[in-house]
């Protein structure tokens, strides 16, 4: 029989991995980075050594090989735990995908090795101010003179862009040529003229790192560009496709949270002299988040496997992006309604989970842009 959804034996040991160390390492101090906004870089070298960052790295580089699905399992448990560890843990992952979709032997031996070997932290530039969801307008300028570029430009909202080591950074060489123009460069954080602006201070996933990235006559050798000097469009596109399963997974851990914390509360809190799980409008509320959790895991699943078989552009991946997305929103904020006024205060995580999900609805394509996408697939057929 063809269609099976049963893991396997690695994948299950995978899962139980991930999930005890979220139990153990980002459940406790959740709640202190998010209010200090501290960026958990020992837990994320933890991650590394327990071997869950890197995971869709080529074992020839030094990575675990995996899959798609393998990445989004394990997302899911430490999204569990925390969304904005898990952010800068695929973040890390985002930044490297350009290089493994499209560098060269000599670029992923380097770059990826940096990853794998030295526990460093990639990060991915290719928003700017005026230019989010629509990479064509980007106006991040490159030059070439003989076989050395200069790179100018500002990038905004970048997931571990004050602590990358080093940097994927889409920039053009024409505006006016848009899509045509834009090509992709692989930047060592410490090379002359790269520098990072404030922290961002955030509603939600604060102990996730975002700031701007600028770059001011930035000198990068040949050796630098991944890929032809027009292929920058393309590869942002395709690092899109392998990456909104991700975003899925992420929604998939904290709607699984949001539903276990209620569940637990609703059998503990009384009113009227019963628990409040025995008032039919929170049974209603916990089933629905429960109807949310295993459709975003589907979806995502069905993603990943189709990333997994060589479909990347897949339709499932925006699906199941935008599905997940704001069935966390919804799921947490009923979670904070079945805490009722605990739910608004600090003391339950309920709050946190609320804030953070906000964020799954707007980076790598808002929900609306999402919506964009699965249209134009479904007319342009």
């Amino acid at each position: 029989m063809a269609f099976d959804l049963s893991l396997t034996e690695e994948q299950e040991a995978l899962i139980q991995t991930a999930r005890d160390f979220t139990k153990k390492e980002i459940i406790p101090v959740a709640a202190h980075h998010d209010e200090t906004g501290e960026f958990p870089r020992k837990i994320l070298d933890k991650a590394w050594k327990t071997g869950l960052t890197n995971i869709e790295v080529p074992e020839a580089y030094g990575g675990l090989g995996g899959s798609c699905l393998e990445h989004c399992l394990i997302q899911e448990e430490i999204a569990y735990g925390c969304l904005a560890f898990n952010t800068s843990l695929a973040a890390n992952m985002l930044g490297s995908m350009p290089v493994i979709i499209a560098g060269t032997d000599a670029q992923k031996q380097e770059w990826l090795g940096r990853l794998t070997r030295d526990g460093q932290i990639a990060a991915y530039c290719c928003s700017e101010p005026d230019a989010g969801s629509d990479v064509a307008a980007l106006s991040t300028k490159v030059t070439r003179h003989g076989d050395e570029y200069v790179l100018n430009g500002q990038k905004r909202w970048i997931t571990n862009g004050g602590v990358a080591d080093w940097y994927t950074v889409l920039a053009t060489f024409d505006r006016g040529l848009k899509h045509k123009g834009i090509a992709c460069f692989v930047v060592d954080a410490k090379t002359p003229g790269v520098r990072t602006g404030r922290k961002e201070d955030k509603m939600g996933q604060r102990a996730s790192n975002t700031c701007d990235v600028l770059f001011e006559d930035v000198k990068l050798p040949k050796s630098a560009l991944i890929g032809a000097e027009d292929a920058g469009f393309k590869i942002a596109m395709k690092t899109f496709d392998r990456s909104r399963p991700w975003i899925a997974a992420g929604a998939a851990g904290v709607i699984r949270r949001a539903l276990d914390e209620s569940r637990a509360y609703a059998l503990e809190r009384k009113t009227f002299g019963v628990p409040i799980a025995q008032h039919q409008a929170i049974q209603f509320i916990l089933a629905e988040m429960a109807i949310a959790y295993e459709t975003t895991r589907l979806l995502t699943w069905k993603a990943a496997w189709s990333v997994d078989k060589g479909d990347i552009a897949s339709i499932v991946s925006a699906y199941a992006k935008a599905y997940g997305a704001d069935a966390a929103m919804r799921v947490t904020t009923d979670a904070v309604q079945v805490f009722g006024g605990y739910g608004y205060t600090k003391e339950y995580p309920v709050e946190k989970l609320m804030r953070d999900a906000k964020l799954l609805q707007i980076y790598e394509g808002t929900s609306q842009i999402q919506r964009v996408v699965i249209a134009r697939n479904l007319l342009g057929r």
